[in-house]
C-alpha cells in the first residue's frame, strides 16, 4: 500500500529536526490525547459493564425471577402447580411469603424486609450454605431468624444473640391494636455481597413467618427459578395465557427503571468520553497542518523530482496515521490493564488518598467491577481509528492544491 519513499518521508516527519521543537510537543500531545481517550473510554465501559453484570448476577441469586401472587381469593393450589409441571418441564418454584418489620435491639431500631424460606424445598437448603458466614445450621426452626452481614454490624449482633421483632400487622389488645411483637435467636449471619439485601433482609420459616403476618397458606405465593432468567417476560406472558387467575411479576419488572437508567447513563458517558478521542484528533490535523506548511520547499521539490501527489499526500498521511495508530494501541493495552487489575487499584488509592473509593452502601456492591466486552473494545477501536484517518487525511489532501512554481518561487 505504502512504497519504500513514503515510508521513509512519514519516518523523517515523525522526527522532526530541533528548529520544528514545537511540531514534537503537538505529535506528543496528540499521541497522549488518544491513548487517555482510548484508555478512559475502555476502563469506563468496562467498569459499567462489570457494574451492571454484577448487579444482575447479585440481583438473580437473591430474587426469584417470577413470582405469581394470589387475588381475587384465588388460592395458588396443587392443580395450578401440576399445570406448571406439565406446561414447563424446566423451571422450578417453590412457596414463600414476605412482609415489612421493624428489628429492635436495645435502643437501636431498623426497618427490615422479612422473608419466609420453604424448609421443604432443598433449594433453599443449598442458598443458605452458599450464602452464610455465620452458624452452622440451614434449616431455620422455630422463633430463629438469619440476618443480613451489614445489619449484623449495624445491631452489633452476633449468633445467639436475641431481637426483638415487630410486625406491620396488628393484634387486638384491651388497649386497642398493637403491632405483632416477638423475640427471636439469631441462628446465623448470611453476606450476598449486595449491601441493600445484607442490610435488609432477615430471614424466617415459612410457617413462622406466615403467623407473624398474621397470614394462612392462601396467602402464599409462589417463586419461579427458570433455566434462563431472560426468558422471564416470556415465560410470564405464557403462564398469563396459562391461568390469568393470578398476579404475575418479573425481576425484569422490578428492575427496568434501574436497567434502563444504567443503559442511558452507559450511552451518554460512551459519547461523552468520545470527545476525548476527537479532540486529540484535531491536534493531528494542527501538527500535519504546520508540517505541511514548513515543508513547503520540500514538497515542491519532491515533485519536481517527479514524485505524484498521491504519494506525498500518502506519505504525510502515513505521518499522521501513525501517530493514531499507535496511540489507539497504547490506549487499548493500557486500558484493558487498568481494567482487569482495577480493584487493586482503587484499594491501593484509597489507602494512599485515605478517602473512601467506590463506597458500597451507595454503589450496593461490596468491590468495584469490571467486565471487559471484547465488542466494545472493538468498537472503541475502529472509533478512534476512523477518527485520527480522517484527522490525517484532511490537512494531507491540501498538498494536491499547492502550486509547485509557486512554492519554489518564494521559498
Amino acid at each position: 500500500m505504502f512504497s519504500p519513499v513514503e515510508k521513509l518521508i512519514a519516518s523523517r516527519n515523525l522526527k522532526p529536526k530541533k528548529k520544528e521543537g514545537f511540531l514534537k510537543v503537538i505529535s506528543t500531545f496528540s499521541f497522549i490525547g488518544i491513548m487517555l481517550g482510548v484508555a478512559i473510554l475502555i476502563i469506563v465501559m468496562s467498569v459499567m459493564n462489570g457494574f451492571r453484570t454484577d448487579l444482575t448476577n447479585k440481583i438473580l441469586g437473591f430474587n426469584p425471577h417470577l413470582i405469581i401472587k394470589p387475588y381475587n381469593n384465588n388460592k395458588i393450589n396443587n392443580d395450578f402447580k401440576k399445570k406448571l409441571n406439565d406446561n414447563f418441564k424446566k423451571i422450578e418454584f417453590q412457596n414463600s411469603f414476605s412482609g415489612e418489620g421493624v428489628v429492635m435491639k436495645t435502643e437501636t431500631t431498623k426497618g427490615v424486609i422479612i422473608k419466609g424460606l420453604d424448609q421443604k424445598n432443598k433449594k433453599n437448603s443449598t442458598f443458605l450454605k452458599k450464602i452464610l458466614i455465620e452458624g452452622d445450621k440451614y434449616n431455620i426452626k422455630k422463633n430463629e431468624v438469619i440476618v443480613g452481614s451489614q445489619l449484623a454490624i449495624d445491631l452489633n449482633l452476633q449468633v445467639g444473640d436475641k431481637i426483638n421483632l415487630l410486625s406491620s400487622s396488628f393484634i387486638t389488645t384491651p388497649f386497642g391494636g398493637l403491632p405483632k411483637q416477638e423475640i427471636f435467636i439469631v441462628n446465623g449471619i448470611f453476606s450476598s455481597g449486595f449491601y441493600e439485601f445484607d442490610q435488609n433482609v432477615i430471614f424466617l420459616n415459612l410457617n413462622q413467618t406466615l403467623n407473624f403476618f398474621n397470614k394462612t397458606e392462601e396467602d402464599i405465593y409462589l417463586e419461579i427459578y427458570l433455566p434462563v432468567p431472560l426468558d422471564a417476560d416470556e415465560i410470564k406472558d405464557r403462564i398469563n395465557n396459562l391461568d390469568n387467575n393470578f398476579f404475575i411479576y418479573s425481576w425484569i419488572d422490578l428492575n427496568k427503571s434501574f436497567f434502563g437508567a444504567l443503559k442511558v447513563e452507559r450511552n451518554v458517558m460512551f459519547i461523552i468520553l468520545t470527545l476525548i478521542i476527537i479532540v486529540a484528533a484535531f491536534n493531528i490535523i494542527s501538527g500535519l497542518t504546520i508540517l505541511i506548511k514548513n515543508k513547503t520547499k520540500e514538497i515542491a521539490i519532491l515533485k519536481t523530482l517527479g514524485l505524484s501527489d498521491k504519494s506525498i499526500v500518502k506519505s504525510f498521511f502515513l505521518t499522521g496515521f501513525t501517530i493514531g495508530l499507535t496511540a489507539t494501541v497504547a490506549g487499548m493495552v493500557l486500558g484493558t490493564l487498568v481494567a482487569v487489575y482495577i480493584e487493586p487499584i482503587r484499594i491501593f488509592l484509597s489507602n494512599i488518598l485515605q478517602i473512601e473509593i467506590f463506597p458500597a452502601d451507595i454503589y450496593f456492591l461490596d468491590k468495584m467491577p469490571s467486565e471487559i466486552d471484547p465488542i466494545s473494545i472493538l468498537i472503541i477501536f475502529l472509533l478512534s481509528i476512523i477518527t485520527t484517518t480522517v484527522a490525517s487525511l484532511i490537512p494531507a489532501l491540501s498538498i494536491t492544491k499547492m502550486n509547485t512554481i509557486l512554492a519554489l518561487k518564494y521559498e
